[in-house]
């Protein structure tokens, strides 16, 4: 896992999805854009998940947030995929 501070590039809607971990069977899932600190727009970006209560967090374009990020693959039909889950998150600027 990493700590990073990064800035928000956008926040899309949480949504149910299935999860076998959870009891009643479903979870939250909000997917989030995130960029680190520089002085353009071509800074590295991170496509990541959000799950659970982190899901119900809301966050802005240009908030700075410091988050950690595990960043894990899997597996499917013979192609891998890489995902990023946002572990923790805090808003650092007001």
């Amino acid at each position: 896992m990493q700590t990073k501070i990064l800035r928000v590039v956008r926040q899309g809607e949480a949504f149910g999805v299935q999860s076998s971990k959870s009891e009643s069977g479903q979870i939250q899932k909000c997917n989030i854009v995130l960029r680190e600190m520089g002085g353009s727009k071509f800074e590295n970006e991170y496509v990541c998940a959000m799950l659970g209560p982190l899901a119900a967090c809301r966050f802005y374009e240009g908030d700075v947030v410091a988050a950690t990020l595990r960043f894990s693959t899997h597996e499917y039909q013979n192609q891998v995929f890489q995902e990023i889950l946002v572990s923790d998150i805090v808003k650092l600027n007001k």
